[in-house]
Order: structure tokens, then C-alpha cells, then sequence
């Protein structure tokens, strides 16, 4: 990767086409868009606008049709599988809807889990554990599982996992959808936190409050950029 590049991510006619039978569904239709180190992005549209399937590129889960995707100066965009999957893990960290925790880990286990993949140390990996749970404010349940927690303290865990490998780029898919106001507020005064520290975040979001924390918002219609704010 590129030390010090000026984008993050950079994705230019970015299009993407799924065969379903004898259909084709154009889910992204050209887009072009750059995201700076250090911004604060909220990605919004209506179902079927495109933009799970632009973050899902982004994250590296799937490739374009055609187009350029570049991850801080590199691109990316026809790397093989294996290839992909070394990217991922080094230099994205991924927040879910649905918290994506194993359930049979423990807190610690679960936040470790990206550095075991990575060949950290055992004693670095849980000096970064007890950091970052020390940051979402979990020290004291390091020991408990998944099914013991809240979800708003399930989300903190996902997040404490995904700052673990100090990625370059965090990406979150509607991180409240399963939360109640009161947890959404305290994750997003996080991710906030997050973005002064000079964290480069992208989140897919369907509701305006919580885009609201984003300092850029890009709306998509019909596989493309129809408005940036």
C-alpha cells in the first residue's frame, strides 16, 4: 500500500452487473467518487440504489464488472481471492448490522480474532486487545461471551475488533440498524471520536440522524451518485 496517499479510496466508472437467469441487473452504473484520508462519509439510498453493493466493492467482498477501485494509492479492483482476503484483513475494518461476533468467543477472543489471522504475537495482540476494549469501554467483560452483552455492547466489541489491526479504512453497514436510540447515540458519539482521531470511515445509513455524524454525505439512486452534500 501506498504510504501517505491523499485518497483513501478512489473508485472511477465503477459498475457492476448481476446475471439473474436470462436478466441482468445493473446494480452500479459508472460511478466515479474519491474519499480522502481522515473524512467522515455516510453512503444513503433507498433499496436497490446501489449502495450495499458499492460498500460490499469497497470492502473487498466482491469485484466490479468494470471500472478501478484504489485502497490508498493501490488498486485493487482484479486482485485474486487470496489476494483480497490479505487486503481485508490488513487494511479494512468492518462494522456490521448485525455485529458478527462468534458466538462460542469470549470478548477478548472475539477482538483478537483479525491479529490471530495476521500472526501477531500473542503478548502485542493482547496488549492491543486490552487497549481497544479499554477504548469502547468493555475492560471489565473481556471474559464474557457474546449472549451476556447488550447489543449497543456487542456493536463496541465490533468495533474494538475492527480497530485492533489499525486499518486504514473502517467500514460500517448500517451499524444501528438493530440498536435503540439511546445505544445508537452511544456508538455514533464513538465512530465520532473515531473520525476526529483522523479515522477514514464510510457507513451505509437509511436514516438522516445517523448520517447526520458523517461530516459528507453521498446519495445513491439507481446504481449512481445522484447527490453529494
Amino acid at each position: 500500500m501506498s504510504a501517505g496517499a491523499e485518497f483513501a479510496i478512489e473508485v472511477e466508472g465503477l459498475t457492476k452487473v448481476y446475471d439473474m437467469g436470462d436478466e441482468k441487473v445493473h446494480a452500479l452504473r459508472g460511478v466515479t467518487q474519491r474519499f480522502r484520508q481522515g473524512e467522515f462519509w455516510a453512503i444513503m439510498g433507498h433499496s436497490g440504489s446501489g449502495k450495499s453493493t458499492m460498500l460490499q466493492i469497497l470492502g473487498c467482498l466482491d469485484r466490479p464488472t468494470s471500472g478501478t477501485y484504489r485502497l490508498n494509492g493501490r488498486e485493487v479492483s482484479q486482485l485474486g481471492d487470496d489476494e483480497l482476503s490479505d487486503v481485508r484483513l490488513k487494511y479494512l475494518g468492518f462494522v456490521f448490522q448485525s455485529f458478527n461476533l462468534i458466538p462460542q468467543l469470549t470478548v477478548a477472543e472475539n477482538i483478537a480474532l483479525p491479529l490471530y489471522y495476521q500472526g501477531v504475537p500473542d503478548a502485542e495482540s493482547r496488549r492491543r486487545v486490552e487497549k481497544y476494549a479499554a477504548y469502547v469501554g468493555l475492560s471489565q467483560r473481556l471474559n464474557h461471551r457474546p449472549n451476556q452483552l447488550s447489543g449497543g455492547q456487542q456493536q463496541r466489541v465490533a468495533i474494538a475488533r475492527a480497530l485492533a489491526t489499525d486499518p486504514v479504512v473502517i467500514l460500517a453497514d448500517e451499524p444501528t440498524g438493530n440498536l435503540d436510540t439511546a445505544m445508537s447515540i452511544e456508538i455514533m458519539n464513538l465512530f465520532t471520536e473515531l473520525h476526529k482521531q483522523g479515522k477514514t470511515i464510510v457507513m451505509v445509513t437509511h436514516e438522516d440522524d445517523i448520517a447526520a455524524y458523517a461530516d459528507h454525505r453521498l446519495v445513491m439512486r439507481d446504481g449512481l451518485v445522484k447527490e453529494i452534500r
